[in-house]
């Protein structure tokens, strides 16, 4: 959540906008709760972890959704400044490289138990 303030706070000093309004998420926005990402899986990690980390990908993924479902109800129901609109889509971008990068760093995990069972096989 500190990065992404920090992240709009920067894009508030460097942004401009067509109508020179601020770059700040509307009220309706700041009421969305960004899910926190749920712990690292390390490449070393064993079928369960990788079963647990599964399903708290999951669960994050799902809480994902709901964010942005947030964020576009509040670009639905508001009169939005061109500011509001980019603090929208900076926020919608955020979330879902945070994604990303959460499904990525599973799929390493993976890779590497499969790359593990492969070797123990031979």
């Amino acid at each position: 959540m500190v990065a992404l303030i920090a992240l709009l706070m920067l894009h508030t000093v460097l942004a401009k906008t067509e109508d020179e309004s601020n770059v700040i998420l509307p009220l309706e926005a700041q009421t969305c709760n960004l899910p926190v990402a749920p712990a690292r899986v390390t490449a070393d990690a064993d079928y369960d972890a990788l079963v647990k980390a599964k399903a708290n990908v999951n669960d994050f993924q799902a809480r994902m959704i709901s964010y942005r479902e947030c964020l576009e109800l509040a670009e639905e129901t508001t009169m939005l400044t061109d500011g509001n609109m980019l603090a929208l889509q900076n926020a919608h971008n955020y979330s879902v490289e945070m994604e990303e990068r959460m499904a990525e760093q599973f799929n390493v995990a993976v890779r590497a138990y499969k790359a593990r069972q492969a070797a123990n096989k031979e």
